[in-house]
């Protein structure tokens, strides 16, 4: 597999131990609400979801070891999981500031200050790489019948165990350099303020395109950097009192996006809408409404960002630019509100009573001015260019019965190229993620037909089709059971 192929799949990987989050902000959000004053000390009931919440947050680092693991693994397996604990265990205890000074020889206070951050969400997704890999190589590994027992899965907890030892060993001496790095490249970018936050903006779109937009975000929502926007915001009163945020500025690389998911895409839903053929309308409408919706209260937007991504590349790079000057703005004015999920109403409505959510309603206000902004440039783009957005210049008629999904299943196999060009099929919230032997023997524009929003080739095998959400898991399945 290329690089660019297996950085997909990493960054698929990734979405597992993210997936957490939804928890942690939901169990501190209503906290909050319970207890917006005293945030846990004037309410039991308030101090216990948010200490539970906080629970999640404060373990992100191995979270993200066992969550890696366990989705790089082949068969998405328990065993794996573990063995990312296993091998982050052992090398965060290996190289915990005590255990240094004792292996260098040197007083404690002597000890790099980069071993004291050595329990990272950096260091917990390099662990879950590593420990995946292990796995998919010996998990089926037979030892010698006196060793039979630790054969297979087995085998694998004690191979990780000693890749933690060896990674170590080089991290004693390469990790300072390392975080010292980051450190400066984190400084840097934060010396940047609203434009920092502008430009993660911008380029986070810009990246969706590929799906490589989970390739950034670490950098700025967790603590890769030590910029970790996500945890100390939704840390609220804790990460005050502990000094790792601050109000106005915590929650910068998140809040921007509010105005954009819930109403500046709803926006471009309706002017898409607007332009579509008569005849094609009511389509278009029920397609729009349900992305508009989505991407409204969940704050995802893929289904509805790839129904324009590549038929009108222009509009997305309105819709790129538009997101890094909301991100700018919103950073500029300090009005922040933070996520634990995605940036719609939901989350919205649980960060409000977040210490660190200020002046957070006017987000709504710039939503409101976006949404204008988006309809209104869409909408005269698309009529003055005569762009091909859904509904534009195409037939209303059905390929296949959209709810039988196993006739779906197999004319997407047969659209891909066969049976014989499929090597592995997967699936994220929105997107078949598939590796194949020859990504250019696709028929996009049958996939297309299917009702497939938009067609992703990354290089020339892997495979990225966008079905949407709740259809994708039943695609991927029956496409499972096909190719057997």
């Amino acid at each position: 597999m290329n690089i660019l192929g297996y950085l997909q799949k990493v960054g698929k990987a990734l979405m597992v131990p993210v997936a957490t989050l939804p928890a942690a902000a939901i169990l501190m959000g209503i906290g909050y609400w319970m207890d917006p004053v005293g945030w846990g000390s004037e309410s039991v009931i308030a101090a216990l979801l948010i200490k539970s919440g906080a629970a999640i947050i404060d373990n992100m680092a191995v979270l993200f070891a066992i969550g890696v693991a366990f989705g790089l693994s082949k068969d998405k397996s328990g065993a794996a999981a573990l063995s990312g604990f296993v091998c982050f265990t052992v090398l965060t205890t290996l190289l915990s500031p005590a255990v240094v000074a004792q292996l260098q020889g040197v007083a404690l206070e002597n000890v790099p200050a980069a071993f004291g951050k050595i329990s990272n969400q950096f260091i917990g997704i390099l662990v879950g790489i590593l420990s995946a890999e292990i796995y998919n190589r010996f998990h089926e590994v037979e030892l010698p019948k006196a060793l039979a027992f630790f054969s297979g899965k087995r085998l694998v907890p004690i191979l990780t165990s000693i890749a933690g030892i060896a990674l170590a060993a080089v991290l004693l001496y390469v990790w300072p350099v390392i975080y010292d790095a980051l450190i400066a490249f984190g400084t840097q970018l934060q010396s940047m303020g609203a434009l920092g936050a502008g430009l993660f903006g911008f380029f986070n779109r810009l990246m969706l395109t590929i799906g490589m937009h989970h390739a950034l975000y670490p950098v700025f929502w967790f603590d890769v950097v030590g910029i970790n926007d996500i945890p100390n915001f939704l840390g609220g009163a804790q990460s005050i009192a502990n000094g790792t945020a601050v109000v106005g500025q915590t929650g910068m690389y998140q809040a921007g996006f509010f105005p954009i998911m819930m109403f500046g895409l709803p926006g471009a839903a309706l002017a898409i809408y607007r332009s579509a053929d008569k005849k094609n309308k009511d389509k278009v409408f029920s397609i729009m409404l349900a992305a508009a919706m989505a991407s409204f209260f969940t704050g995802i937007t893929e289904p509805l960002e790839f129904s324009f991504m590549f038929v009108a590349p222009v509009l997305y790079l309105i819709h790129a630019v538009l997101t890094g000057i909301s991100m700018y703005i919103a950073a500029s004015m300090e009005w922040m509100a933070g996520f634990g999920f995605s940036a719609g109403l939901v989350d919205l409505v649980l960060s409000s009573q977040n210490p660190l959510a200020t002046k957070w309603y006017m987000l709504i206000v710039q939503g409101l001015v976006f949404f204008g902004l988006y309809y209104t440039i869409f909408r005269i783009t698309i009529t003055k260019f005569n762009l091909m957005t859904p509904g534009r210049g195409e037939s209303n008629e059905e390929a296949v019965n959209e709810d039988n999904i196993d006739e779906i299943a197999h004319a997407y196999i047969k659209a891909i190229g066969g049976e014989e060009n499929i090597l592995e099929v997967d699936n994220c919230i929105t997107r078949l993620r598939l590796t194949v032997k020859d990504s250019s023997i696709a028929d996009k524009e049958a996939m297309k037909a299917l009702g497939a929003a938009g067609v992703v080739t990354i290089g020339s095998g892997g495979l990225q089709v966008i079905v949407g959400i709740g259809k994708v898991d039943k695609v991927a399945t029956e496409m499972k059971k096909i190719l057997g």
